[in-house]
């Protein structure tokens, strides 16, 4: 087994760069299949977030992922070679286990970190880049955080971007009770602000593309307005937060120049960036992105009762692996204790004998086989194969 990853750390590298490195769900798609097609990479998984981007592999030698990452997608390595952190086998596994518990997160504990890396291997699935191992360590991945979220009570912090962004929002405002608000995008994150800042006592309006009766999902006690007509409904609103997967700016400082009374506070969750930098430099205007929520996960003491969870599904992980790795030995097995077993009077015995063995041995050994799956080893089954042969001798080899 050979896993290795590559994650571009946040705190390593501009916001500038690192929404070169972000990726719609069909771009994902696209990147994995060109990845999937370099020499010795066996299986690809992207996890692409508004604060994350880290490529696992599954390979047959050693590579470098943030180098094949840029690659595939046409960006020059060197700005990003000392923001990229590679990981290999236990330490890749390790890795991803907390990312899915929210131990890595700029948010201690995030809600959103399990459902993201259910759609990364989702999507690496649908692009037939998932092979087998990567399925089963995201598989597990994802079990563990299951298992972290119901178990354990890990702070009782804001848990996702768009509570971060609110606790920034009541701070500048003093409270939102009374407050006027729109929101510009109606996917999770977009929903999920929309939704907190209406509990929070705001008057919210939520920017929607197109509506389908029984499909499109509004927060409740939230308005609804046109995408393409935000600018209309911003007049004279006290903030503005917008949370799309656009590769385009949603707000431009020159679509805002038309407006006579523009919201005075924006917060833009996305990267790549919706709302243009520019407008952070128009009076009356205070802009804020993801970079300037804050690091809530700084200097969290991890608790034990995660880390026997993680622990667990780590071992879990690792007996398949052993398992998998154990099964290119059966028929060497078998083909050991046939040679054991099978005598020259056998063969003289006839054919039918010889295929009562053959189908005995089989059965024997699949079902031995089956029953320690949780407790043998590769190397436990070729030293039981070396210790049959070596009591082997002039026996005839299995056709």
């Amino acid at each position: 087994m050979n896993i290795v990853m590559s994650g571009l750390e946040h705190s390593l590298v501009s916001i500038d760069l690192r929404e070169r490195l972000s990726f719609t769900k069909m771009q994902t798609g696209e990147i994995l299949g060109k990845i999937r097609s370099f020499p010795q990479v066996l299986g690809c998984v992207l996890i692409s977030t508004c604060n994350r981007t880290e490529l696992y592999l599954s390979c047959t030698a050693p590579l470098n992922p943030g180098q094949l990452l840029c690659q595939a997608v046409g960006e020059e390595y060197a700005p990003y070679e000392g923001a990229f952190v590679t990981r290999r086998t236990e330490e890749a596994v390790h890795h991803l286990m907390e990312v899915a518990a929210g131990l890595r997160s700029r948010i201690w504990g995030e809600d959103q970190i399990i459902s993201q890396v259910k759609g990364a291997i989702g999507l690496a699935r649908e692009a037939g880049t998932a092979d087998p191992v990567l399925e089963t360590l995201f598989r597990s991945a994802i079990s563990a955080g299951k298992a972290v979220r119901t178990q354990v009570h890990l702070t009782a912090l804001p848990t996702s971007a768009a509570s971060m962004a609110v606790e920034l929002l009541q701070k500048k405002l003093d409270t939102l009770e009374g407050k006027r608000a729109i929101v510009i995008g109606n996917g999770e994150m977009g929903r999920l602000s929309a939704s907190l800042l209406q509990k929070a006592g705001c008057q919210v309006k939520v920017t929607l593309r197109s509506y389908r009766h029984g499909e499109t999902v509004v927060p409740a006690g939230c308005g609804v307005v046109p995408y393409d007509e935000r600018f209309e409904h911003m007049e004279g609103l006290d903030l503005l937060v917008s949370a799309t997967t656009s590769p385009h700016y949603t707000v431009t400082a020159a679509q805002l120049a038309s407006l006579s009374a523009r919201p005075p506070i924006m917060v833009d969750l996305a990267i790549p960036r919706d709302i243009q930098p520019e407008v952070g430099q128009m009076a009356g205007i205070s802009l804020y992105n993801v970079d300037d929520l804050g690091n809530w996960g700084e200097n969290r003491t991890v608790p034990c009762e995660v880390t026997e969870i993680l622990q667990a599904h780590t071992e879990q992980f690792y007996r398949w692996v052993n398992y998998k790795d154990c099964l290119s030995s059966v028929e060497t097995l078998k083909q050991a204790i046939y040679e054991r077993l099978l005598t020259a009077k056998d063969l003289e015995a006839g054919l039918s004998e010889s295929d009562i063995i053959s189908l005995s041995v089989d059965k024997t050994v699949d079902l031995l086989i089956g029953g320690l799956a949780q407790h043998i080893t590769a190397d436990t089954l070729s030293r039981c194969e070396q210790k049959i042969r070596a009591h082997t001798t002039g026996r005839p080899v299995l056709p």
